[in-house]
């Protein structure tokens, strides 16, 4: 199911789109040029929001978790790009260890786990699943939706490896992104950890890639003459916020203030007949906590009390004390009257399909991420690495591809980001 867009693309998205058709050959060159430089995360998933007037990505995940939302017809494409990014982490590696989150509830997160084990099985790795799970002391099979079984293992310290008792791997790769910090039992390992211990949301900063986003959206821009704004949201960051004793206000208040401005400008410079928004989230964290959507600095100070605890507290119970303020752009497409926003996935620096993050009870200016979304894998008629240059460019194959762009950009931004930790 291809969504539709409730705006016509006749203004600067049109353009923007059709210029990005019009210059595939230099951003191909481009992009080749760049991972020659720069490390591909080993997977990423990238969400994006389409106004009409401009596309960009919000968010960027680099402990994908929704892998069992994927259309399955592109499984053939996510294998062959997991071969390229286990070759590159080792071409004799045989043993993978993959350790998800401590989830033993959440049916659908457990089953997106079995989706990645199964990829990374038909790239010929023989892979188990480790547990981080306190006092787990033997394996245990959980059921999933689909009427499958997952088998969760726990893991051993062996001097300076991390193995199960018959089951030393060759490497880990982690689908836990660390938000309560760095267990010991990862720490100093001489296996080959991926993503590194730093990628996860105990160091890892959203200022911090936006920041190298926005240096490779004007390269690209300049690349194929379009205003960088139109893939790129306006962003400021507070670094010292306490939402319960209302301390670090006046930094909410000013960097608000100031997005809204330039978000103003903006429109007023494309003609765009609508009031800007901002949004401000945990700096660090995922899961769509810590984040609230604002039209004016005061909405953010006026919070009541349980507002100020939802923007307090994010996963794992740790306490947000640093925002990221973020022009907010609205999504124009939508499923059966509900608002939708693509997520794209990548293994390695390839695209290996997404799907539509769909709310039915929030609107085109809100965060979609929240309880009672669902998910519609993306309808792809052809891969989005596959342009059709004699469709529009609005065509959805089109469409798709400029999507797989931008998802491209931000994989590009997080190797920059993690080439240069805090």
């Amino acid at each position: 199911m291809v969504p539709h867009l409730t705006t016509a693309l006749t203004g600067p998205l049109f353009d923007l789109e059709r210029r990005v058709l019009d210059a595939q050959t230099e951003i191909e060159h481009w992009f080749r040029s760049q991972w020659k430089l720069h490390n591909a995360p080993f997977y990423s998933s990238v969400d994006l929001r389409n106004g009409g007037f401009k596309v960009a990505p919000v968010d960027t995940n680099l402990f994908p978790g929704g892998f069992n939302n994927l259309n399955p017809a592109f499984l053939p494409l996510a294998v062959q790009a997991a071969q390229v990014a286990v070759e590159k982490l080792c071409s004799s590696a045989q043993r993978l260890l993959l350790i998800p989150e401590n989830h033993t509830r959440n049916g659908y997160y457990l089953q997106n786990v079995a989706a990645l084990a199964d990829i990374l099985t038909k790239t010929g790795l023989t892979v188990r699943i480790g547990s981080l799970i306190p006092d787990l002391k033997e394996p245990l099979e959980l059921a999933l939706p689909n009427g499958g079984l997952l088998r969760l293992e726990p893991v051993l310290r062996d001097g300076a490896r991390l193995r199960l008792p018959d089951f030393d791997p060759c490497a880990i790769l982690l689908n836990n992104d660390l938000s309560g910090g760095v267990p010991t039992v990862l720490q100093g390992l001489e296996q080959t950890v991926l993503p590194p211990l730093h990628a996860g949301w105990a160091t890892r900063r959203k200022s911090q890639h936006f920041r190298a986003y926005a240096r490779l959206a004007k390269e690209l821009a300049a690349l194929i003459d379009i205003d960088p704004w139109l893939i790129d949201p306006y962003f400021s960051y507070c670094g010292a916020v306490d939402f319960h004793s209302q301390t670090g206000m006046d930094c909410l208040v000013t960097n608000i203030q100031a997005v809204l401005d330039n978000t103003r400008d903006k429109y007023r410079e494309y003609g765009i007949d609508r009031e800007p928004y901002v949004v401000v989230k945990a700096d660090a964290g995922t899961y769509g906590m810590g984040i609230m959507t604002v039209k004016s600095p005061e909405e953010a100070v006026e919070l009541n009390r349980r507002q100020r605890n939802k923007m307090a507290v994010i996963k794992e119970g740790l306490a947000v004390d640093q925002v990221l303020v973020q022009e907010g752009v609205p999504t124009c497409e939508g499923i059966n009257g509900a608002s939708a926003e693509p997520v794209i996935y990548m293994l390695d620096h390839f695209v290996v399909g997404g799907f539509y993050r769909v709310h039915t009870q929030r609107g085109e200016d809100q965060n979609l991420n929240a309880p009672g979304m669902h998910f519609v894998p993306l309808a792809f008629e052809e891969a989005c690495s596959l342009p059709d240059s004699g469709a529009q460019p609005d065509a959805p194959v089109n469409r798709f591809y400029t999507y797989g762009v931008l998802a491209r950009l931000a994989a590009l931004a997080a190797s920059l980001e993690l080439e240069a930790p805090l």
